[in-house]
């Protein structure tokens, strides 16, 4: 799927998660879009005290702005599939069927569906 074929809040995703990773250089970078519509963009935290990746930077950021679950999830890196520590804080907070969008860093998606 190409950001192209996404829906406009989906693609919103992928540029904020895209210029959020770039604009901090860092491995990883990750959108939420929240049950209300609001959007939080992180990138990971890779500190000799404190490790995280983007996506669960992104969720506690929700949390703490009082929201109560996503509707999606993009992240851009180039690693794999969600490491197993940010599907259990997706998972945790927002339950099964939210969209999730994996991609490179430049934004090119490589895998879409559901957690």
């Amino acid at each position: 799927m190409t950001e192209q074929q996404l829906s406009a809040e989906d693609a919103k995703l992928v540029t904020l998660a895209r210029a959020t990773r770039a604009r901090v250089g860092a491995a990883e970078g990750a959108a939420v879009r929240d049950r209300d519509g609001r959007t939080y963009a992180a990138a990971s935290v890779d500190l000799p005290s404190l490790q995280l990746g983007a996506v669960q930077v992104c969720v506690a950021m929700a949390i703490a702005s009082g929201s109560t679950g996503l509707e999606a999830v993009v992240r851009l890196s180039d690693g794999a599939g969600l490491t197993d520590a940010e599907a259990a804080v997706v998972r945790d907070f927002a339950g099964a069927g939210v969209q999730v969008h994996l991609g490179d860093p430049r934004g090119t998606l490589t895998w879409s569906g559901t957690n």
